[in-house]
This record gives C-alpha cells, structure tokens and sequence, in this order.
C-alpha cells in the first residue's frame, strides 16, 4: 500500500516527506540522506535554532565514525546548494555562530511523518501545528517515514558487514580550497591527485583518474549521479586548508548508490610530513572498504614519508602547470620541477615529473626530441633509483626507451612493471596503448586503451585516441563513431575536430573532412583540396607551413605528410630521414599512419621503419 502524501511548504519549496524530494517552479530534486535530515528538521521547527549536537545525533548512530564537525558542515553545504541558498547570504537557512541553524521562512503547512514500523512507540497519530513535535514522536526518527527509514538501515548494515554493496570503485571528487585564495587553488588540485594515487598504491579495484574527476570542480550536482557518469560506486569528497606550514586534510567516504556517509576524518600536520597525511588517508579508506591491501603496499603506506615543504610546493605547482599540457604551463612546470630537485635533491615525485614534462614537449611537437629525451630518461631513471614503486617513473621511462632508444622490448618491459605496481595508473595503460598500436598490435592496443578509458573516462583525450588507433587499425567507421563520442565530452576541442577530418579524409570525404580542419596549416587540409581538385590550394598552405618552420619548431613529419599528400614523395622522405635524425614527434607512427601508404612500396621507406626498429 503506498504511503499517505506527506508535505512540508516553505517560501516556494514543496518538501516530499515520502520520498525525499524537494519541489519548486516546475522541478523536483532528489535530497541525498543528509540534507534531507536536516531540513527535516529544520522545518518541524521554524524559526528556532536547531543546535549542532541534535542534528549529529539525528545524523549518525553512536557507533559510526565521523569527523562530526566536517561531515555536518558538508552536509549542510550540500542542502544550500539544492535550494540555491548560501551561508554568505542567506534566504532559508541562518548559520548561528557556534549553535546551529535556523530555518528563516514560515512553514505553511506541516504534516506528520508516518512512524517507523520498527519502533510502534514512535507512531504519528496527526497533523500537527508547525513549531510543535508530535506526542512521541522523537527527534532522531523526525528525518524520514518508515520506509526511508528502513531501506536506510539496511543500506547501513550491507555497508558495514555484507558484501552486496562493498565499495569496489572509487571517484576523488577535485578537494575544496578551504582557505579561498585563489592562488592556492594548486594545492588542492595537488592533494586530489595525490590521494587518486596513494587510494591506487593501497589496491582499491578502481580508481578513477584525475582529467575525469576534474571536470566535477564547482560543479553542483548529486553525488549518485556524479557516480553514475563515473561507473563508480564510491566518492571521496574533501577539503584541504594550507596555513603557512600547517595542512589539514578533511575527508569523507560516501557510498554513492543511496548517498549513505560511511566514515569521514580530519588529518593536521606539518607540511613536511604531508606524505604521511596522505597515505594515513589512503589506508584508512582501504579498510574501511575492506580492501585487500598486500604485505609491500601496507609497508609502502606504513613508511614515514617527510618532504622539504618548499621542494612539496615546488611539485605540485609543476603538476598544476603540466596538467595544462599547453606551452607555456610546460615551460613552467620544467621551471618548477627544477628548482623543487634544486632544494631536495633526493625527491623522487620532482624526478618524475620533470621527466614527464620533457616527453610532453617532444609528443607535442614542441621542441625535437633529441634536445629532451636523453633528459627525460636521465630523470625518469633517477626517480625509479629513489622510488623503485613509482608506476609514474616506470611509464616515463618506457616512453623514452622507446622514442629514444628505439628499444621496444625494454619499453614494453616498463610499461608492464608500471601497470603490476599501479593497475590504475590510467597514464600507463594509454602511453602503452599508443605503442602497441605504433608496432602493428592494433587489436592489444585497443584492449589496452579501453583500459585507460574505465580508468579516465571523461578524458577527451583518452577517448580521441580511441579513434586515433581505430584509425591507424583502417577502422575508419569505428573511429568516427568514437571522435564524435570525444566532441560530446568537449564539443570545441582542436585537435579531436582535426582528428576527425583527418579520418573523413580516408573515407573518401574530402568536404567533410575540411569543415573539420581546425588548424590554418594542417596537412590534412592540403590533402582535402588536391582530392578537391584545387592543388593550387594546397601547394600555398605548403609553402605557408614550410614559412613557419622556419619561424619557430615544426616537425619534419608534419611537414612530409604535406608533401606526401601531394606527391611529392622525394621531398617527404627526406623530410622524414631528418625526424629520424632528430627524434621528432610523429616519427614512431610512420609504420601505422595512413598518410604515408603513398610511400610504404618505397624501399627507402622500408628501410628507414628498419632503422627505426619499428618493424621486427
């Protein structure tokens, strides 16, 4: 029998009694199980301050650990977000300053919550007044009708002690920025990534990478549904406060699927001992979840970490410039990671990072890579000699060994080492991908993307190169159905529109293919035209290219794909034998890139992917 309608109003808010859900202007709201609690029983008593201690009481049994002071304050954060409110500039609900909340609006009607069938003595027998509790109708048993009540209940009990809803995966939504100073937003970024790697090194299943979780920063919106476009069961949401040398870490762990908080914990310390902070975090997230944590993890975790707090600073403002994967934030970030190894030089994270930083260079086709790999691999060595665990380090060092010393076998060796250290490692399973694919093992590298993709999700670049490699596998229809899977997520992003352009190209449509170009000078656009039948076109985008090398770096494969696509197979290939020479970005594709079939019947070609050692 379904329940009796069960209605609170309050300004131009409908509260659902029944179901937890809140209504106003045409739109209903789903409440999480805090919020819901709280403004239940803000609206029993209007007007009235409700004190801190009877909302924790009413949020969490006797037995539960919580950080209370954290885990009230986020809740409470969350039931402003739902009704547009702010702690700043209240209109429905008043901070009163070291007491509790008060709900500021009138309630226009109020109707008792039918009782908790566990408990008869808790029976509601009427409507009430607004302001005033029913007889025996307790405080703690005020926030739902029974059959909250009790899907609550059992969501707790499988939490704690069965196995139907143990956490096996796991989202760190971007920690806030206590403080507020913008310029400070870097260390927050710094203890969200941090936290995704320390939850991986402690064996959680499935961690989700940081370009996914990113995308959720001041974003509001539920933490199921967050969950859901994640494909986790788990979040981890925060707060970090940086004053001077001092951190506080806040934390708490909530199962997504009914919204139930299941532990919540602050951490404070000195900056130096931050690592210790953050593996003290990632462990007792371990447990509470029950994951199997093995005997080198648990002495990994165990192990007291301190770190020169101005070399720390250093890093994670290195790995703020990195993510931008832009020119300038990666000469930044090579500044930085200079100067933290310049204060500590026994850091292995500073290594790592200034390795990851040259090979961003050379991919990007920024610089050549013979100015940067041997630095990178120098580097990334000097992390795994200080850190031999470092997934990060082992996945640097594969990348150059590959593009640097054209040795395969050892690459593949260090890539497989990275992912047994950090299976969650997203960056592994991609740059793994990548080379699998640049060796002919289209079918492996796609298997391994695909890994990459469980792992980042949101990524726009994880899911372009999905379509990268189904383009490289001649896959063409597949890969445009992907490239456009990657417009979704970032409808404006350069590089997947010319990606797309360029996969049009094979296809056959050349039209297509130039709505798509977004770059003035790409090869593909020089291609486009001379299947148009306009060569002119495409020999004066060219010599236009060939003017900016001349300006600033280009890579000589860019270069020879313009001239292969107009057949000007002499000038292409030794263009080609230059990128060889130098390590140019592009250079590992030639043996999959579709650009270059014009070329592959050339024993000259064949001779430089011999030399290259990408054919075996």
């Amino acid at each position: 029998m379904p329940l009796p309608a069960q209605t609170v109003r309050f300004g131009p808010f409908q509260l659902d009694l029944n179901s937890a859900e809140l209504r106003a202007n045409g739109t209903t709201t789903k409440l999480a199980e805090q919020p819901f609690h709280i403004l239940t029983e803000l609206v029993r008593h209007p007007g009235e301050v409700v004190t801190r201690d009877e909302l924790r009481r009413c949020l969490w049994r006797s037995d539960t650990y919580v950080d209370f002071e954290y885990g009230l304050n986020a809740a409470v954060k969350r039931l402003r977000d739902a009704l547009g409110d702010s702690a700043e500039s209240p209109n429905y609900i008043e901070t009163i300053p070291r007491r509790g909340y008060r709900l500021m609006v009138s309630v226009e009607s109020f109707v008792a919550p039918v009782h908790d069938r566990r408990d008869p003595a808790h029976a509601a027998t009427a409507s009430q007044t607004p302001g005033k509790s029913p007889a025996g109708w307790q405080k703690c048993t005020a926030a739902g009708v029974a059959a909250v009540a009790v899907a609550l209940a059992a969501n707790i009990w499988h939490l704690q002690g069965g196995d139907a809803t143990r956490i096996d995966s796991i989202a760190v939504l971007p920690f806030t920025n206590e403080g507020g100073d913008p310029q400070q937003q870097y260390f927050a970024d710094g203890m969200t990534e941090a936290l995704i790697t320390r939850l991986s090194e402690a064996g959680v299943p499935k961690v989700i990478s940081r370009t996914s979780v990113m995308r959720f920063r001041g974003v509001t919106r539920s933490l199921p549904e967050i969950a859901r476009e994640l494909h986790v069961n788990g979040v981890l949401e925060g707060a970090v406060l940086r004053s001077g040398d001092r951190v506080r870490i806040t934390a708490q762990l909530i199962y997504a699927p009914s919204d139930t908080h299941l532990w919540a914990k602050s951490y404070e310390g000195d900056l130096r001992d931050v690592l210790t902070l953050q593996s003290e975090v990632a462990q007792a997230i371990a447990n509470e979840i029950k994951t199997k944590v093995s005997p080198g993890q648990q002495a990994y975790l165990a192990v007291a970490h301190t770190v020169n707090p101005e070399a720390y600073e250093l890093y994670l403002k290195g790995r703020y410039e990195w993510n931008k994967r832009t020119a300038e934030g990666l000469k930044k970030s090579l500044e930085y990671f200079q100067q933290a190894i310049g204060l500590d030089p026994t850091y292995a994270l500073a290594y790592s990072g200034l390795a990851d930083s040259y090979i961003t260079f050379a991919n990007n086709s920024l610089v050549p890579g013979i100015e940067v790999d041997r630095k990178a691999k120098l580097a990334a060595q000097r992390a795994i000699e200080l850190n031999p665990a470092s997934a990060e380090a082992h996945t640097s060092l594969a990348m150059v060994l590959f593009d640097y010393d054209r040795d395969w076998q050892a690459a593949q060796k260090e890539f497989q080492a990275a992912i047994k250290l950090n299976a969650n490692y997203a960056n592994a399973h991609h740059w793994y991908a990548f080379r699998l694919a640049e060796m002919g093992q289209n079918e492996e590298a796609l298997a391994e993307i695909q890994k990459a993709q469980k792992l980042d999700p949101l990524s726009v670049r994880v899911n372009a190169n999905v379509a990268l490699i189904l383009y490289e596998g001649r896959q063409y229809d597949r890969a445009i159905i992907e490239a456009r899977k990657a417009l979704d997520l970032e409808p404006d992003d350069a590089a997947t529109h010319d990606r797309l352009g360029d996969i049009y190209l094979q296809k056959g449509m050349p039209k297509e293919a130039l709505a798509e170009f977004r770059e003035a000078f790409h090869p593909g656009r020089i291609h486009a035209y001379v299947a148009l039948g306009n060569r002119s076109e495409g020999l004066r985008i060219l010599n236009k290219l060939k003017q900016e090398s001349r300006e600033h770096y280009v890579s000589p494969w860019e270069i020879a794909r313009a001239c292969a696509a107009l057949g000007q197979n002499e000038d292409a290939l030794a263009l080609l034998e230059k990128g060889f020479k130098t390590y140019s970005g592009g250079m590992d594709r030639l043996r999959v890139d579709p650009e270059f079939d014009p070329l592959r019947p050339d024993p000259r070609f064949q001779d430089l992917l011999r030399r290259m050692r990408l054919l075996q």
